[in-house]
């Protein structure tokens, strides 16, 4: 299994919205290594789900449904969307200052790079994540 985490700015699709549409497909990646990162998802696999801009922090779980296709609202074969699942919601959100604070968490790709909305984690990190948002 692999660990991923994914950035969405709650005004346009936030963690609530997601736990109402139950499912959901990732679109709007327009980052090369990020959409990358979308091929490289395999069902099952967990997902941070990161409110960027406002609130800056891990509010919940999600899981990979389906591996990527082809983005729908685009024609351009160079971008894809994997479907999304929400999971569970962490107890306490994980912001992003206590992240930077954690020495666990210092090399974890939100901090090191922050405009990435799709990235790997390494499994000590997203157990990491949970641990403080339980």
């Amino acid at each position: 299994m692999n660990y991923w985490l994914v950035k969405s700015e709650p005004v346009k699709y936030s963690w609530q919205k997601f736990n109402q549409d139950g499912r959901t497909f990732w679109d709007g990646v327009r980052n090369y290594q990020a959409r990358n990162n979308l091929k490289e998802m395999k069902q099952g696999d967990l997902v941070l789900f990161y409110h960027s801009n406002e609130g800056k922090a891990v509010v919940g779980i999600a899981k990979v449904a389906k591996e990527f296709y082809q983005d729908p609202t685009t024609e351009d074969p160079n971008w894809v969307v994997v479907d999304l699942e929400p999971v569970e919601s962490l107890k306490n959100p994980v912001t992003l200052e206590q992240i930077k604070a954690d020495t666990q968490l210092k090399d974890i790709g939100l901090v090191r790079q922050g405009r990435l909305s799709v990235m790997g984690l390494k499994r000590e990190e997203f157990d990491r994540i949970i641990e403080l948002g339980s």
